[in-house]
């Protein structure tokens, strides 16, 4: 699969010094990129930040596009949240989707120049757009057994194909995400109040999944 590698190629260190030394190569790189943009980050600047020897660099990376992969899979795990996971009898449902959007949202906004430099990269270098296409698509998967689990529980509609349903509520968050935090809206300070993202996105996918306990609030 000619992709970016879920982790960096070489092995990881075998020592405490020298992950924390890759760690803070990580960290640093992660503030070049989002201060000069992919294109225009350096690899001295990187160290630099790092406060390492140039040298040191190759130690755990091969090149920018390495360090590049290592700063998304670490932002990816962060937003990889545990989601909706499994209601029980006790949890409401409504309670637990709203918790999941909310948390997704927050990691958005938290990795949201990352985002934008995952998809400019993405128009440029194929190996980028294949690591947000595996992106995506762990987010939709995930996405679909918790649907498919709350369609077997009852809780939402059994008429609906869980998988679609998961690429078609799930893109439409992320794209919600990107405009807000990211696109336009974000440039020009005129995205929505996040409470109000949040009671939204929610409503949409309660009413979409025909949840049975959603009450008076859809």
């Amino acid at each position: 699969m000619d992709a970016v590698p879920a982790a960096p190629a070489r092995q990881l260190p075998a020592t405490v010094r020298g992950a924390r030394t890759r760690a803070g190569l990580v960290a640093a790189a992660r503030k070049v990129f989002e201060r000069d943009g992919y294109l225009d980050a350096k690899l001295t600047d990187i160290t630099k930040a790092a406060g390492c020897a140039t040298g040191s660099f190759y130690t755990y990376f091969a090149n920018k596009e390495e360090i590049f992969a290592a700063v998304l899979e670490q932002a990816q795990q962060d937003m990889m949240h545990p989601g909706m996971g499994r209601v029980s009898d006790s949890d409401d449902p409504y309670a637990v989707l709203e918790a999941s959007n909310r948390a997704y949202l927050e990691a958005y906004r938290r990795n949201a120049q990352l985002m934008g430099l995952l998809e400019q990269v993405a128009q440029i270098d194929p190996k980028f757009r294949a690591f947000r296409a595996r992106r995506a698509d762990a987010f939709v998967q995930r996405n679909a057994a918790g649907i498919a689990d709350l369609q077997a529980r009852g809780i939402a509609g059994a008429d609906v194909d869980p998988l679609l349903a998961s690429r078609a509520l799930s893109g439409m968050v992320s794209r919600l995400a990107y405009g807000t935090f990211v696109g336009e809206e974000a440039a020009h300070g005129s995205g929505a109040d996040f409470e109000a993202l949040v009671a939204t996105v929610t409503r949409l996918w309660a009413n979409a999944l025909q949840f049975r306990t959603v009450d008076n609030r859809t």
